[in-house]
């Protein structure tokens, strides 16, 4: 067993993780676009624009999300500061409030669940207007493009593969030449950029150890986080970024009693402890953590 700050990879690799299971959102599309937005950092930010966290929200989108799925999370006090206005903006009339809910941006745990909720909105609306089910990288033109953007793309690119990309959304290729446009300056058709995309995804997910294709169907939730849990084989504690040396401490004590009364961290006929199906011991465990942590 071992305890790892939130902010590590492992610590983010977790709080995905959980993202995962409570959204049903699959794993190793969230790991691949987590990766691929900022390398995993959590405090990532953008030099551009107001992208900032694991998942590079612009201020706008993460306002919306919180708005919508705030409640569901522990966060209706986010979600009834923020309102919409006319226009479509949404506005957070405390400007303390409204730095608190931008922070959280920064936190992987807040930013992998409203990914995961953003990204189950895009999936809900592109397969209603696409009439067919969804894949990794269909979410990633959403995140891309919005969903107005990828449905056009989505839909232009079955029609006809080979039109160019950057004559169908100019504004897109002039932020991003690199994507619609090849380093000899061809423009690149919409088949090429979707399959670009998919790549990266793909390449991402596998760099922070996906089982799965991030650009694939996303109906194959279980193995990729089953996998990830026997792969950590060792119990993690993740503590949040306030936790104190004396909790840390305490923690290190208690997970060394558990150690010892077990004989090691092998559970009998030697299958390892998984963090994401806990024993009678783990379960107890968390419980006196909670209760020495203040929770």
């Amino acid at each position: 067993m071992s305890i790892v700050s939130v902010t590590s990879k492992a610590g983010i690799q977790t709080a995905i993780a959980a993202a995962s299971r409570k959204t049903g959102i699959d794993f190793s599309y969230l790991l691949g676009q987590a990766q691929v937005e900022s390398g995993m950092r959590a405090n990532a930010r953008a030099t551009t624009s107001s992208a900032t966290g694991l998942y590079q929200f612009i201020e706008q989108s993460w306002l919306g999300v919180i708005k919508d799925h705030g409640a569901e999370h522990g966060l209706g006090w986010a979600s009834d500061s923020i309102r919409q206005t006319a226009s479509g903006r949404y506005v957070v009339s405390d400007p303390a409030a409204r730095r608190a809910i931008l922070d959280m941006r920064s936190d992987p745990q807040t930013a992998a669940l409203m990914a995961a909720e953003h990204a189950s909105d895009n999936k809900a609306a592109l397969e209603q207007r696409l009439d067919r089910p969804a894949t990794g990288t269909d979410l990633y033109m959403a995140h891309f493009l919005g969903q107005g953007g990828a449905s056009k793309f989505l839909g232009a690119m079955a029609a006809n593969p080979d039109r160019t990309g950057a004559a169908m959304f100019p504004a897109a290729a002039r932020a991003n030449r690199d994507i619609f446009y090849a380093s000899n300056g061809q423009p690149r058709t919409l088949s090429e950029i979707y399959s670009r995309f998919a790549g990266k995804l793909d390449q991402g997910a596998a760099a922070v150890g996906a089982t799965g294709l991030a650009s694939d169907r996303l109906d194959d939730l279980s193995s990729g986080l089953d996998a990830f849990g026997t792969g950590i084989g060792d119990t993690e504690i993740v503590l949040g970024n306030n936790a104190v040396d004396s909790d840390r401490h305490w923690i290190e004590t208690t997970l060394a009693q558990l150690k010892a009364s077990r004989g090691g961290t092998e559970m009998a006929g030697g299958e390892r402890l998984n963090p994401l199906r806990p024993t009678p011991e783990t379960a107890k465990l968390a419980y006196l953590m909670l209760a020495k942590l203040g929770a």
